[in-house]
């Protein structure tokens, strides 16, 4: 383990990200919102504070090895929710503690969209930016950021993108070299964001409100400039526009960059999981859309399509999004925790399959889903045929066995860690149907939840906010890079 280079390496990546502070800055001054101090003292104390760890060991430059990499994400991911709650914690307004500011930074990172705060409509426009920005960033990954500046500061990237890009399958390269395909991830990240500012522009959104909600969309992160979230608006032209731009932010970016290299949109045809991935939104729309109008839930079937579909999206992308609609008694309701029978349940199970590898949604990805899937079925027609040669495929490429070994054993350590974390927060006081979809939609880096967290995670207690944060670690994290940590085998030589 060559501790000083990941020193070096955790000093330089925060060195990076002190310069994050400086665009909310900017903001503050252009809506001259007073309060542009605690992002300045942010941005000099973490400069300062990479100086100093970076400095002492700025000359040890051996090279990175696959578990240096997995300490320096798992350790970087820490490190940027302590680090991004400092102007949180600085800030007058609002007034945080360091649970709640911290929290708060790490729903943002890790894109769940989860927050502790009410009343965002008055809050300084530096502060509601500030919050968009991290989920950005924390969207395609600052590891892959990194990736992209730290050879020129004599750090290679490699271990480290293998040990932060998501999904099953990690040795695809779209370029020779990685930081090439560090910045053509990120180019095609930018590309889709300033397609999304400008579609919320159009659609009637201001300039402000256009960029911060098209930083969330794209990240599929759900963090709104507003209490009601999208709601705030009522305008169905606005929903689609996020319905179109949450399904992209839902593909795998490396497909979104070989598609538009090549110009051909045949390719997320030709791509199973993209094809899996679209074929379980519309099925989810469908269940959320068809009870709904058979109940008469809305005041129209028009309604029942609007809000069934945008949710559908929405949750299974892990955004987070709600909308806000009038019931036929001429109540106001906002999201879909009051919508009729099983739905409220039904939206939270989805949120367990997220969208593809290599997508800045959550969940446990459809990839893995159709390989347990496909291996499920291969064991029922073994059952008839013992000894039948069935190798699993995606599309007409078997896949190898390590691979189909790895998924169910990440679905297995999945489940372990929901269930723990969910008796460990229903041990703080939380009720049942709070601590389930609290935990589901933490480790699923999702956002809204049931019960007492349906718009704010402000009521929960400081324990259960720190069993929270934890389970949104893991799910961003994809479990792996911190459950490594505590493995003897990863520490010996």
């Amino acid at each position: 383990m060559n501790l000083l280079v990941v020193q070096r390496i955790l000093g330089l990546l925060l060195v990076i990200f002190s310069f994050t502070m400086l665009p909310p800055v900017g903001v503050s001054l252009y809506y001259h919102d007073g309060n542009a101090a605690p992002f300045i003292d942010a941005f000099l104390f973490l400069l300062i504070a990479g100086t100093v760890i970076w400095w002492p060991v700025r000359k040890h430059e051996r090279d990175l090895r696959l578990r240096d990499g997995f300490l320096v994400v798992a350790l970087f991911w820490v490190v940027l929710g302590v680090a991004g709650a400092a102007p949180l914690v600085l800030a007058d307004v609002p007034d945080m503690t360091i649970t709640d500011a911290i929290f708060e930074a790490v729903a943002g990172f890790t894109t769940t969209g989860a927050t502790v705060l009410n009343g965002l409509d008055s809050l300084p426009k530096s502060i509601l930016y500030y919050r968009q920005q991290i989920q950005w960033l924390g969207g395609i990954g600052m590891v892959v950021l990194a990736v992209a500046l730290l050879p020129m500061l004599g750090v290679g990237g490699m271990q480290l993108l293998k040990a932060e890009t998501p999904g099953p399958v990690k040795d695809a390269r779209l370029t020779p070299r990685i930081t090439e395909t560090a910045k053509a991830l990120w180019t095609v990240y930018v590309a889709i964001t300033a397609m999304c500012a400008f579609a919320f522009w159009l659609a009637g959104m201001d300039t402000f409100d256009a960029i911060a909600h098209s930083f969330s969309t794209v990240s599929t992160g759900g963090f709104s400039t507003h209490d009601l979230s999208l709601g705030y608006f009522d305008n169905p032209g606005i929903e689609v526009v996020a319905i179109v731009f949450m399904f992209l932010g839902g593909i795998n970016f490396s497909l979104h960059f070989l598609a538009w290299r090549r110009v051909r949109l045949s390719d997320y045809l030709r791509d199973p999981e993209c094809r899996a991935y679209t074929i379980i939104l519309l099925l989810t729309a469908a269940v959320c859309i068809v009870p709904l109008w058979i109940a008469n839930f809305f005041n129209h079937w028009m309604e029942s399509v609007r809000h069934g579909l945008f949710h559908a999206v929405s949750i299974v992308t892990s955004t987070g999004f709600l909308t806000t609609s009038t019931l036929p008694s001429g109540e106001q309701t906002v999201g879909f925790w009051q919508w009729p029978g099983a739905l409220p349940v039904i939206l939270i199970l989805t949120m367990f399959v997220g969208g593809c590898a290599g997508s800045t949604s959550g969940g446990m990805k459809v990839i893995r889903w159709m390989l347990m899937g496909k291996q499920g079925a291969r064991e029922i027609v073994r059952l008839v045929h013992p000894s039948a040669m069935l190798p699993v495929k995606l599309g007409d490429k078997p896949v190898e066995w390590r691979i189909v070994d790895a998924v169910w054993g990440f679905f297995a350590i999945y489940v372990a860690c929901f269930a723990v974390l969910m008796v460990a927060l229903m041990a703080t006081g939380v009720d049942q149907i709070t601590a389930f979809s609290a935990i589901a939609s933490g480790i699923n880096n999702a956002g809204p939840g049931l019960g007492d967290v349906t718009l704010t995670f402000e009521s929960m207690n400081e324990s259960g906010k720190w069993i929270y944060i934890l389970s949104m670690l893991l799910g961003r994290l994809e479990i792996y890079p911190l459950l490594v940590l505590i493995a003897p085998a990863f520490w010996r030589k």
